[in-house]
């Protein structure tokens, strides 16, 4: 079984029920279906067979939806991309993962139009109207653009779906890499079909739940909790632009909804709104948090203001993602990851490659149905993360002698702001891209709102360089939660006798 074939059995039994709500807009099963079904058949009919990759750089909405359905079920390789990416970190990705096709809308064709010229695979731009009064009759990929509504219109019921084997890849996620380069786990229809039923089986998610998708679509986080999880099982997905407080509690209030998955952040600004009268969680059942570990503070607090339950997890784009939840049957335990979900398996390893005794700390790794197939074109990379069957996260954690798992310190010197994961290498590689600097070091700071906040430290080989200077470089080549948010200058960086920077000596600075 795929997550493709599932969603259409749950349209026959359930043709009537409302699959999404959109801006107040109500869409069924079998309106839903009938839309992948038709977006599918147009996209053979561009010449799309099983294997070809299409990127998706669209935010949430039921564009996102109907695209990457569609293309999954002509049996295309689906490749999430953050449309907040510049045309600097797009090119990399598209070019890197063999993109043939861009799904994206048509207030962003500007960043392609940009690297055009560059991406020579690329035949079709599918863009999607957001009411942009931009008339694209003169750009240069002209020739190259189809509209999403009409290829919708032109399509047909009758599509021919491929044979899609359980290991055939699915998702290429590119996550950022400590080389400064992302990598692209590969996700097979097994590994988010499994990922999605046994998250929902856990977390007991199902067909009368209305889940809340402020989370971005492009993240798997959102993709496998907020989206595949309720869908597969006849839920409601209740799909937001984007996050906002006041949104939040007017789709939960408005909509009845009974789940709300999130960040740390996100729980951090609900609840600093909660006094207010249009704070409304009153028929969430269960709140779902990922994406970085939720201060026990922050967590005891918004249950109290709330009456709900947060139930938190861990996992990773390796994974599809979930290896981890506080169990929603047995008490939970504040500052826990939780224990291992259905099917998947977790242990800590000692420095030897042992399973570690209880209590003590090591690399986390998972087993099971979930975990990739491996790294695109990164054969070493994945040899280093696969070992014997099991994937090794990077991440330092414990279990207690009651199998919940507990984070001791993340993957060595990833910075996560609100919930994204930036590597200082990727930042750094930026900076010394500009002529001016001699050399550079990132490091994560602490942030009252996003958690942590990227930080720089440079030497300059033109005195005259100045902040703003570096952080509208910054700008031009990074998304916006990879700029730096302080950059410190000076006169040299701390070294070892090898001359390796000392980033604790740097995060000593932070913390003085």
């Amino acid at each position: 079984m795929n997550i493709i074939d599932q969603l259409s059995l749950t349209a026959q039994k359930h043709p009537q029920k409302t699959a999404y709500v959109f801006q107040d807009s109500e869409t069924t099963y079998l309106e839903l279906e009938g839309m992948i079904s038709k977006f599918a058949s147009s996209l053979q009919q561009l010449g799309y067979r099983k294997g070809d990759h299409i990127a998706l750089a669209l935010g949430n909405s039921p564009y996102y939806v109907i695209a990457l359905y569609g293309a999954l079920r002509v049996g295309a390789v689906v490749i999430p991309v953050n449309p907040m990416y510049t045309p600097h970190e797009l090119d990399y990705i598209l070019k890197n993962g063999d993109v043939k096709g861009i799904i994206t809308m048509d207030m962003l064709m500007e960043k392609f139009e940009a690297i055009a010229n560059q991406l020579t695979d690329v035949k079709h731009y599918i863009c999607c109207d957001t009411g942009s009064s931009r008339s694209f009759d003169d750009s240069s990929v002209a020739n190259k653009m189809k509209s999403f509504t009409e290829l919708i219109k032109a399509g047909s019921l009758g599509v021919e779906t491929p044979q899609l084997r359980d290991s055939d890849t699915a998702l290429i996620l590119y996550t950022s890499g400590t080389t400064g380069k992302p990598k692209g786990a590969m996700l097979t229809h097994q590994n988010i079909y499994s990922n999605a039923k046994d998250t929902a089986d856990y977390l007991t998610i199902n067909g009368e739940d209305r889940v809340i998708a402020a989370l971005p679509m492009f993240h798997v986080f959102c993709l496998t909790v907020s989206l595949n999880a309720p869908l597969m099982n006849g839920g409601t997905v209740l799909i937001m632009p984007k996050f906002s407080p006041q949104d939040v509690f007017k789709v939960a209030s408005e909509q009845k909804a009974t789940i709300f998955a999130g960040v740390p952040t996100m729980y951090n600004y609900l609840l600093q709104r909660a006094a207010e009268p249009t704070a409304d969680f009153s028929r969430i059942r269960l709140c779902i948090s990922g994406g970085s570990s939720m201060p026990v503070a922050l967590l005891k607090n918004f249950e109290e203001a709330f009456n709900v339950r947060v139930s938190e997890g861990y996992g990773l784009s390796e994974a599809a993602p979930v290896t981890c939840f506080n169990p929603l049957d047995r008490p939970r335990k504040p500052g826990s990851i939780g224990q291992s979900i259905l099917n998947v398996e977790n242990k800590v390893m000692n420095e030897f490659g042992e399973e570690a005794e209880t209590g003590e700390v090591g690399e986390l790794a998972v087993c099971g149905p979930n975990v990739m197939k491996g790294y695109y074109k990164l054969q070493e990379e994945t040899e280093m993360a696969l070992r014997d069957g099991w994937l090794y996260t990077g991440d330092m954690a414990r279990m207690d002698n009651e199998g919940y798992f507990y984070i001791v310190d993340r993957k060595k010197d990833m910075i996560l702001v609100g919930g994204y994961n930036v590597y200082p290498r990727e930042v750094e590689e930026v900076l010394y891209e500009h002529p001016g600097i001699a050399e550079a070091a990132v490091i994560g700071a602490p942030h009252p709102e996003t958690g942590e906040s990227v930080k720089c430290f440079v030497v300059t080989k033109d005195p005259a360089l100045t902040e703003d200077v570096l952080l509208e470089f910054c700008k031009a080549h990074l998304a916006k939660y990879k700029v730096p948010s302080k950059i410190d200058f000076l006169d040299e960086l701390p070294k070892n006798t090898t001359g390796k920077i000392l980033r604790k000596s740097l995060r000593d600075k932070v913390n003085q």
